[in-house]
Formats: structure tokens, C-alpha cells, sequence
């Protein structure tokens, strides 16, 4: 078998509220951004999280695992 590839993606933050709603913030590990998902019902969303500035939300990578 070949060697497992590590998830891109990583929960920071689960507010979920019951199934099928809440909200999540994601970080891309490759990357560092970090993006709003919102579920509700059978619906949802995402986008980049902006600070105050209208900027992206990114943490520092680091790239030294890629």
C-alpha cells in the first residue's frame, strides 16, 4: 500500500449547535489561511476568514514537512 497522505486541512474551531448546523473555522496547513464554514440544514458555506483590515486571516507555515 502506499504511504498515507496527511490531511491539508485542520479544525481550529467546532461551535457546532446540533446535526446539520454550526459553524467551523478551518486552517490550511499548506498555506496557513483560514476559512469560515457555516452549515445549515442541508446548505453550508465557506469562506476566507478577513481581519478588521479586509485581509486574509493566515497563521505562519511551516514548510519544511512538504
Amino acid at each position: 500500500m502506499g504511504k498515507k497522505k496527511d490531511k491539508r486541512f485542520e479544525i481550529i474551531l467546532n461551535e457546532s449547535t446540533k446535526a446539520l448546523t454550526g459553524t467551523m473555522v478551518l486552517r490550511d496547513k499548506h498555506t496557513g489561511v483560514h476559512y469560515l464554514y457555516v452549515a445549515a440544514g442541508y446548505g453550508g458555506g465557506l469562506t476566507a476568514l478577513l481581519d478588521k483590515n479586509g485581509n486574509p486571516v493566515i497563521d505562519k507555515v511551516d514548510n519544511q514537512n512538504e
